[in-house]
């Protein structure tokens, strides 16, 4: 049985908060493109489309973790969303997305669970695996499962399979839904495994992550950190967290999107580089819209 999630009072998260004059200043374009259209249906691909939003490919299978693909994250009125701005576009434009055959949600929070994004990405074909007591907050009649796992709680889908386990976080996407669940994922076809973080402030789990076999990849949240300590993971301790779970490569998450915390934007990556050292080049994608592959 998964381990019950233990009540925390937090308050909601400061999604509508940001620096003064955010708001006002004009999103970017993404810095690269990635051509999904272009990978091949063995290996591993994956491309940062921006914030915790990655696109992965394992064998043929499409995988879109906690998609934003929205102007803003913060409360769906269905005609406008209310909340944070963000500084960059998403790599890629919804109508230029494969159709996503696994959707992983890790936590409720609204820069991870966009409804606007949800909405158009919903599909029969579609599987969304999500944290405990979330699924109230889609209509699963629109999708092919939804399946909500807890900590230790395990799916398959065809030859992949994916395991929810426990990160320093909370689940509650309003004030008093302290009940949600929240999670970080491995997943593994049996030829290649990835870890994909969620949210997570420093903690000693992903210890327990270890196996025989090296993560090809670990998808770890680097930004939002100052002043939220308590909730978000600085870079070199999403480094050290990564390696303890015996991750081969890196693909940094959370920065560069939204200003959710004080850091500047750069901050986060620069810092992330200085904790690799001569071990750069384990960081696959270090910029929004980047891919890579890995055979």
């Amino acid at each position: 049985m998964a381990e019950n999630y233990r009540p925390r009072v937090w308050k909601t998260p400061r999604i509508f908060a940001g620096r003064p004059g955010a708001s006002r200043r004009r999103m970017a374009a993404a810095p690269a493109t990635p051509d999904p259209s272009a990978w091949g249906d063995s290996g591993l691909y994956a491309a940062w489309l921006g914030h915790s939003t990655v696109l992965l490919k394992m064998d043929g299978v499409v995988i879109l973790t906690d998609p934003i693909l929205s102007k803003r994250a913060g409360l769906d009125l269905r005609v406008l969303t209310v909340g944070i701005q963000r500084r960059v576009a998403p790599a890629l434009a919804l109508e230029n997305l494969p159709r996503p055959d696994v959707i992983l949600l890790s936590h409720a929070h609204m820069d991870h669970f966009d409804l606007p994004s949800l909405r158009k990405l919903a599909h029969p074909s579609t599987t969304v695996v999500t944290a405990r007591h979330t699924s109230d907050l889609l209509h699963p009649d629109r999708y092919r499962r939804v399946v909500e796992l807890g900590w230790g709680e395990s799916t398959r889908l065809g030859a992949l399979e994916c395991r929810a386990f426990e990160v320093n976080h909370w689940g509650a996407r309003y004030h008093s839904d302290t009940w949600r669940g929240y999670n970080g994922y491995t997943l593994s076809n049996g030829r290649y495994r990835v870890l994909f973080g969620g949210d997570t402030a420093l903690t000693d789990g992903f210890r327990r992550l270890r196996g025989s076999r090296p993560y090809d990849l670990a998808i770890m949240p680097i930004g939002a950190y100052f002043p939220r300590i308590y909730y978000h993971c600085t870079p070199e301790q999403a480094w050290q967290m990564g390696n303890e779970a015996g991750a081969d490569r890196f693909v940094p998450v959370h920065h560069q999107t939204f200003e959710l915390g004080r850091e500047p934007m750069d901050e986060p990556i620069e810092r992330f580089h200085l904790a690799a050292g001569n071990q750069g080049d384990r960081i696959a994608l270090s910029r929004i819209g980047q891919q890579v592959q890995i055979n």
